[in-house]
């Protein structure tokens, strides 16, 4: 699943395209990729024709179109959806769900999604709770991330070494800091010689804030090569693949020697996937919280 880096580079492309633009006209192939549109295609086009783009925003791995009259088009990535701007009469991709045209016939935005766990949705802008910052009503819980002006690394250390968890648990929970997901958990953890179960109450605020600047570290130099692609369903909205994976100091390198000590990297299951470590570097700690 595409997470900070891989959505701002979508992000980034998407605001270079379509800021400004009035939809034209919507067209709907899939009812599955709008599902929770409960009135259905029809009215889901008839809601966005006329409406003027007013800007591309994130929040983590979160993404939307704010719209004129105060709602925005939330983009769910899921798995496999991919946000492209395409010229019209562009031969169609075989996973086309959405098409999006614009009054100026310029280039058209698609919704593309192999696997159909993503989808979009229309959604009110509220006020959320951090930063007083407008966003999509279910991005409201959402806490910011990293990037963020609103981003408070203080209340976040606070918040996390309260919870009776570990410590990747904690990284991944989107209400507590948002944005980083497995691969670069993984990496942080690496980073800073700490094990994925270590107990979150056993981290000093100096530590919850060097993990936390890795993990932004990270991110960054992630979002400077285009993010990470390990297969052809993420790409920019140009259609072409990030190349961080190359960097990757952990994160799916099983078996193959940690760059730092040259013992190799170990993979276990962790919350219905797995994590990546080495195992002289990151050893288990007495107190582990699994």
């Amino acid at each position: 699943m595409p997470e900070l880096p891989e959505v701002e580079v979508v992000r980034s492309g998407l605001a270079r395209w379509v800021a400004g633009r009035t939809i034209a006209d919507v067209d709907v192939t899939l009812a599955r990729s709008i599902r929770h549109h409960v009135a259905g295609p029809t009215d889901f086009a008839d809601r966005l024709r006329g409406r003027t783009v007013e800007s591309v925003e994130r929040r983590g791995k979160f993404l939307w179109l704010t719209l004129d009259d105060g709602e925005a088009l939330l983009a769910h990535l899921g798995m496999s959806g991919q946000l492209l701007m395409q010229p019209q009469g562009e031969l169609d991709e075989k996973h086309l769900h959405v098409r999006i045209r614009f009054t100026d016939a310029g280039r058209e935005l698609r919704f593309v999604d192999q696997r159909t766990f993503g989808g979009l949705r229309i959604e009110p802008l509220v006020r959320e709770p951090w930063a007083g910052r407008w966003v999509p009503e279910s991005v409201h819980h959402i806490a910011p991330d990293p990037f963020e002006p609103g981003f408070d690394l203080t209340a976040v250390a606070k918040r996390l070494r309260s919870r009776q968890t570990g410590i990747k648990r904690a990284l991944l929970d989107q209400r507590l800091i948002s944005g980083i997901g497995n691969i670069y958990a993984d990496e942080a953890l690496w980073l800073a010689r700490r094990h994925f179960a270590r107990p979150t109450s056993a981290f000093t605020r100096p530590q919850v804030a060097e993990l936390v600047g890795h993990a932004t570290d990270v991110m960054a130099a992630a979002l400077a090569q285009g993010g990470t692609s390990f297969d052809s369903l993420y790409v920019d909205v140009n259609g072409s693949s990030g190349y961080f994976e190359r960097s990757l100091n952990v994160y799916g390198r099983e078996a193959l020697p940690c760059r730092r000590c040259g013992r190799g990297i170990v993979r276990e299951p962790f919350m219905n996937r797995s994590s990546f470590r080495c195992p002289q570097c990151q050893r288990t700690p007495p107190n582990a919280h699994w």
